[in-house]
Protein backbone atom coordinates (compact mmCIF):
# COMPACT_ATOMS: atom_id res chain seq x y z
CA UNK A 1 0.00 0.00 0.00
CA UNK A 2 1.53 3.67 -1.05
CA UNK A 3 1.83 6.12 1.61
CA UNK A 4 -0.85 8.39 -0.28
CA UNK A 5 -3.37 5.57 -0.50
CA UNK A 6 -3.13 4.77 3.73
CA UNK A 7 -3.00 8.51 4.38
CA UNK A 8 -6.85 8.50 1.97
CA UNK A 9 -8.02 5.24 4.07
CA UNK A 10 -7.14 6.91 7.61
CA UNK A 11 -8.66 9.79 6.57
CA UNK A 12 -11.74 8.54 4.79
CA UNK A 13 -11.65 6.09 8.02
CA UNK A 14 -11.81 9.01 10.18
CA UNK A 15 -14.61 10.51 8.61
CA UNK A 16 -17.07 7.10 8.31
CA UNK A 17 -16.52 7.14 12.23
CA UNK A 18 -17.64 10.85 12.94
CA UNK A 19 -20.07 10.49 10.04
CA UNK A 20 -21.62 7.49 11.96
CA UNK A 21 -21.48 8.89 15.28
CA UNK A 22 -23.39 11.80 14.16
CA UNK A 23 -26.01 9.29 12.55
CA UNK A 24 -26.03 7.72 15.69
CA UNK A 25 -25.78 10.12 17.96
CA UNK A 26 -29.08 12.45 15.99
CA UNK A 27 -31.24 9.11 16.38
CA UNK A 28 -31.68 9.71 20.09
CA UNK A 29 -33.60 12.89 19.46
CA UNK A 30 -36.50 12.09 17.69
CA UNK A 31 -37.82 10.21 20.17
CA UNK A 32 -37.76 12.09 23.33
CA UNK A 33 -38.94 15.01 21.20
CA UNK A 34 -41.83 13.23 19.90
CA UNK A 35 -42.92 12.27 23.74
CA UNK A 36 -42.71 15.66 24.64
CA UNK A 37 -44.99 16.60 21.66
CA UNK A 38 -47.17 14.04 22.88
CA UNK A 39 -46.93 14.52 26.00
CA UNK A 40 -46.91 10.75 26.14
CA UNK A 41 -44.85 7.11 26.15
CA UNK A 42 -47.66 5.56 24.27
CA UNK A 43 -46.02 3.42 21.61
CA UNK A 44 -42.47 3.03 23.00
CA UNK A 45 -41.55 -0.26 25.01
CA UNK A 46 -40.66 0.27 29.09
CA UNK A 47 -38.12 -2.62 28.23
CA UNK A 48 -36.41 -0.85 25.95
CA UNK A 49 -36.06 2.40 27.68
CA UNK A 50 -34.96 0.73 30.89
CA UNK A 51 -32.27 -1.38 29.54
CA UNK A 52 -30.92 0.82 26.85
CA UNK A 53 -28.90 3.16 29.19
CA UNK A 54 -27.39 0.37 30.81
CA UNK A 55 -26.05 -1.13 27.31
CA UNK A 56 -25.00 2.25 26.61
CA UNK A 57 -22.90 2.35 30.14
CA UNK A 58 -21.16 -0.78 29.50
CA UNK A 59 -20.11 0.30 26.17
CA UNK A 60 -18.76 3.73 27.62
CA UNK A 61 -16.52 1.73 29.71
CA UNK A 62 -15.31 -0.28 27.24
CA UNK A 63 -14.78 2.13 24.69
CA UNK A 64 -12.42 4.18 27.26
CA UNK A 65 -10.62 1.26 28.91
CA UNK A 66 -9.44 0.17 25.10
CA UNK A 67 -8.77 4.51 24.17
CA UNK A 68 -7.37 5.44 27.82
CA UNK A 69 -5.85 2.55 29.86
CA UNK A 70 -1.97 1.56 29.00
CA UNK A 71 -3.13 -2.15 30.97
CA UNK A 72 -5.78 -2.79 28.48
CA UNK A 73 -3.82 -1.30 25.33
CA UNK A 74 -0.90 -3.47 26.44
CA UNK A 75 -2.14 -6.57 26.55
CA UNK A 76 -4.34 -6.02 23.65
CA UNK A 77 -1.34 -5.31 21.42
CA UNK A 78 0.00 -9.08 23.26
CA UNK A 79 -3.02 -10.81 22.19
CA UNK A 80 -3.41 -9.01 18.38
CA UNK A 81 0.56 -8.84 17.59
CA UNK A 82 -0.11 -7.66 13.95
CA UNK A 83 -2.94 -4.94 15.04
CA UNK A 84 -0.79 -3.43 17.42
CA UNK A 85 -3.44 -0.44 18.25
CA UNK A 86 -7.09 -1.76 19.18
CA UNK A 87 -9.75 -0.32 15.99
CA UNK A 88 -11.91 1.75 19.09
CA UNK A 89 -11.50 5.05 18.11
CA UNK A 90 -12.26 8.24 20.02
CA UNK A 91 -15.78 8.62 18.43
CA UNK A 92 -16.48 5.51 19.52
CA UNK A 93 -15.99 6.69 23.44
CA UNK A 94 -17.93 9.71 22.52
CA UNK A 95 -21.11 8.40 20.76
CA UNK A 96 -21.21 5.68 23.61
CA UNK A 97 -21.15 8.83 26.66
CA UNK A 98 -23.35 11.12 24.69
CA UNK A 99 -25.72 7.88 24.23
CA UNK A 100 -25.93 7.42 28.41
CA UNK A 101 -26.99 11.01 28.67
CA UNK A 102 -29.57 10.81 26.24
CA UNK A 103 -31.35 7.11 27.18
CA UNK A 104 -31.00 7.87 30.60
CA UNK A 105 -32.94 11.19 29.67
CA UNK A 106 -35.37 9.14 27.59
CA UNK A 107 -35.91 7.20 30.41
CA UNK A 108 -37.27 9.39 32.81
CA UNK A 109 -39.87 10.43 30.61
CA UNK A 110 -41.67 7.39 31.66
CA UNK A 111 -41.51 8.59 35.32
CA UNK A 112 -44.71 11.03 35.11
CA UNK A 113 -44.01 12.91 38.17
CA UNK A 114 -40.62 14.74 36.55
CA UNK A 115 -42.52 15.14 33.47
CA UNK A 116 -45.59 15.06 33.69
CA UNK A 117 -46.54 12.50 30.46
CA UNK A 118 -49.43 9.97 30.12
CA UNK A 119 -47.58 6.46 30.88
CA UNK A 120 -49.55 3.40 30.03
CA UNK A 121 -50.33 1.13 33.20
CA UNK A 122 -50.43 -2.01 31.47
CA UNK A 123 -46.63 -1.04 30.62
CA UNK A 124 -44.11 -2.59 33.24
CA UNK A 125 -40.73 -4.25 33.11
CA UNK A 126 -41.38 -7.53 32.11
CA UNK A 127 -39.82 -10.21 34.39
CA UNK A 128 -37.08 -11.41 31.78
CA UNK A 129 -35.84 -7.89 30.94
CA UNK A 130 -35.61 -7.45 34.41
CA UNK A 131 -33.43 -10.95 34.65
CA UNK A 132 -31.28 -9.87 31.72
CA UNK A 133 -30.96 -6.47 33.44
CA UNK A 134 -29.08 -7.53 36.51
CA UNK A 135 -27.30 -10.63 34.63
CA UNK A 136 -25.54 -7.88 32.93
CA UNK A 137 -24.77 -6.18 35.79
CA UNK A 138 -23.28 -9.33 37.85
CA UNK A 139 -21.61 -10.50 34.82
CA UNK A 140 -18.43 -8.55 35.01
CA UNK A 141 -18.23 -9.09 38.39
CA UNK A 142 -18.27 -12.41 37.90
CA UNK A 143 -15.61 -12.44 35.22
CA UNK A 144 -13.67 -9.87 37.66
CA UNK A 145 -13.84 -12.28 39.91
CA UNK A 146 -12.78 -15.24 37.89
CA UNK A 147 -9.59 -13.03 36.91
CA UNK A 148 -8.45 -12.31 40.20
CA UNK A 149 -8.78 -16.21 41.16
CA UNK A 150 -6.85 -17.30 37.99
CA UNK A 151 -4.67 -15.12 37.42
CA UNK A 152 -1.06 -15.18 39.37
CA UNK A 153 0.04 -11.75 38.37
CA UNK A 154 -3.68 -10.43 39.72
CA UNK A 155 -4.74 -10.13 35.57
CA UNK A 156 -1.68 -8.67 34.16
CA UNK A 157 -0.81 -11.89 32.28
CA UNK A 158 -2.63 -11.40 28.61
CA UNK A 159 -1.71 -15.15 28.15
CA UNK A 160 -4.24 -16.24 31.00
CA UNK A 161 -7.38 -14.87 32.00
CA UNK A 162 -6.61 -10.68 32.50
CA UNK A 163 -8.08 -7.16 33.11
CA UNK A 164 -8.78 -7.29 29.41
CA UNK A 165 -11.53 -10.11 29.93
CA UNK A 166 -13.25 -8.06 32.27
CA UNK A 167 -13.68 -5.05 29.94
CA UNK A 168 -14.11 -7.34 26.78
CA UNK A 169 -17.94 -8.85 29.22
CA UNK A 170 -18.57 -5.32 29.44
CA UNK A 171 -18.74 -5.36 25.45
CA UNK A 172 -20.42 -8.75 25.40
CA UNK A 173 -23.41 -7.46 27.97
CA UNK A 174 -23.59 -4.52 25.34
CA UNK A 175 -23.97 -6.78 22.84
CA UNK A 176 -26.96 -9.17 24.53
CA UNK A 177 -28.71 -5.76 25.41
CA UNK A 178 -28.97 -4.61 21.84
CA UNK A 179 -29.77 -7.94 20.79
CA UNK A 180 -32.68 -8.16 22.67
CA UNK A 181 -33.28 -4.69 23.31
CA UNK A 182 -35.09 -4.07 20.29
CA UNK A 183 -37.48 -7.20 20.69
CA UNK A 184 -40.15 -5.56 22.78
CA UNK A 185 -40.41 -2.69 20.49
CA UNK A 186 -41.04 -5.08 17.73
CA UNK A 187 -43.78 -7.29 19.57
CA UNK A 188 -45.45 -3.86 20.39
CA UNK A 189 -45.49 -2.50 17.42
CA UNK A 190 -46.77 -5.84 16.36
CA UNK A 191 -49.81 -6.09 19.35
CA UNK A 192 -50.76 -2.44 18.54
CA UNK A 193 -51.00 -3.12 14.94
CA UNK A 194 -49.48 0.32 14.93
CA UNK A 195 -45.76 2.05 15.03
CA UNK A 196 -47.79 5.93 15.82
CA UNK A 197 -45.46 6.72 18.95
CA UNK A 198 -42.19 5.04 17.77
CA UNK A 199 -40.31 7.65 15.33
CA UNK A 200 -38.96 6.47 12.23
CA UNK A 201 -36.48 8.94 12.19
CA UNK A 202 -34.81 7.44 15.32
CA UNK A 203 -34.53 4.05 13.02
CA UNK A 204 -33.22 6.04 9.80
CA UNK A 205 -30.15 7.65 11.10
CA UNK A 206 -29.66 4.49 13.56
CA UNK A 207 -29.67 2.55 9.94
CA UNK A 208 -27.29 5.12 8.80
CA UNK A 209 -25.40 4.66 11.45
CA UNK A 210 -24.88 0.90 11.33
CA UNK A 211 -23.82 0.72 7.60
CA UNK A 212 -21.03 3.46 8.42
CA UNK A 213 -19.62 1.99 11.34
CA UNK A 214 -18.99 -1.31 9.42
CA UNK A 215 -17.24 0.33 6.70
CA UNK A 216 -15.16 1.93 9.01
CA UNK A 217 -14.27 -1.14 10.83
CA UNK A 218 -13.25 -3.04 7.43
CA UNK A 219 -10.72 0.59 6.45
CA UNK A 220 -9.41 -0.03 9.86
CA UNK A 221 -8.51 -3.31 9.58
CA UNK A 222 -7.90 -3.41 5.63
CA UNK A 223 -5.39 -0.41 6.65
CA UNK A 224 -3.47 -2.13 9.41
CA UNK A 225 -3.55 -5.36 6.97
CA UNK A 226 -4.90 -7.53 9.74
CA UNK A 227 -8.38 -8.71 9.61
CA UNK A 228 -8.28 -9.79 13.07
CA UNK A 229 -8.87 -6.34 14.13
CA UNK A 230 -12.18 -6.90 13.03
CA UNK A 231 -12.29 -10.06 15.42
CA UNK A 232 -10.44 -8.10 18.29
CA UNK A 233 -13.29 -5.82 18.04
CA UNK A 234 -16.44 -7.87 17.98
CA UNK A 235 -18.55 -5.37 19.71
CA UNK A 236 -18.73 -3.25 16.92
CA UNK A 237 -18.35 -5.93 14.24
CA UNK A 238 -22.21 -7.56 15.83
CA UNK A 239 -23.63 -3.83 17.06
CA UNK A 240 -23.52 -2.91 13.70
CA UNK A 241 -24.74 -6.08 12.04
CA UNK A 242 -27.75 -6.55 14.95
CA UNK A 243 -28.36 -2.93 14.35
CA UNK A 244 -28.90 -2.90 10.32
CA UNK A 245 -31.17 -6.39 11.04
CA UNK A 246 -33.16 -4.73 13.89
CA UNK A 247 -33.87 -1.17 11.65
CA UNK A 248 -34.82 -3.57 8.86
CA UNK A 249 -37.34 -4.96 10.68
CA UNK A 250 -38.77 -1.54 11.72
CA UNK A 251 -39.01 0.02 8.53
CA UNK A 252 -41.55 -3.06 7.14
CA UNK A 253 -43.54 -2.46 10.04
CA UNK A 254 -43.66 1.32 9.74
CA UNK A 255 -43.79 1.58 5.69
CA UNK A 256 -45.28 -1.72 4.71
CA UNK A 257 -47.29 -3.23 7.45
CA UNK A 258 -48.76 -0.56 9.26
CA UNK A 259 -48.46 2.62 7.28
CA UNK A 260 -52.30 2.77 6.60
CA UNK A 261 -52.91 2.07 10.53
CA UNK A 262 -54.39 5.29 12.55
CA UNK A 263 -53.40 5.90 15.95
CA UNK A 264 -54.84 8.81 17.76
CA UNK A 265 -53.08 10.73 20.58
CA UNK A 266 -52.12 8.49 24.00
CA UNK A 267 -55.19 6.21 22.04
CA UNK A 268 -53.90 2.51 23.51
CA UNK A 269 -53.50 0.03 20.95
CA UNK A 270 -56.06 -3.76 20.79
CA UNK A 271 -56.14 -4.82 24.33
CA UNK A 272 -54.51 -2.12 25.71
CA UNK A 273 -56.24 -0.34 29.32
CA UNK A 274 -55.06 2.79 29.45
CA UNK A 275 -57.03 6.21 30.20
CA UNK A 276 -55.71 9.25 28.78
CA UNK A 277 -54.59 12.21 31.43
CA UNK A 278 -57.52 14.73 32.15
CA UNK A 279 -57.97 17.38 29.90
CA UNK A 280 -55.86 15.07 27.17
CA UNK A 281 -57.76 15.56 23.65
CA UNK A 282 -57.93 12.28 22.28
CA UNK A 283 -59.39 13.06 19.49
CA UNK A 284 -56.65 14.94 17.11
CA UNK A 285 -54.44 12.33 15.02
CA UNK A 286 -50.70 12.34 15.66
CA UNK A 287 -48.78 11.04 13.34
CA UNK A 288 -45.29 10.90 13.34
Amino acid sequence: MTPQLELFINALSRCLGWAYMLCWSGSFYPQPITNWKRKSTVGLSTDLSTINPLGFACYAIYTSAFLYSPVIRSQYAARHPASIDPTVRFNDFAFAAHAVVLTVMLYTQFWPFIWGFHVPRFQRLSWTMAGIFWASILTPLVVMAVVLAQSPDGGYDPSTWAWIDVIYSFSYVKLLITIVKYMPQVALNYKRQSTEGWNIGTILLDLAGGVLSMLQLVLDSSLQGDWSGITGNPVKLLLGNVTIFFDAIFCIQHYVLYRDTPDLKGTPGPGEQTPLLVGQDDTVPDRV
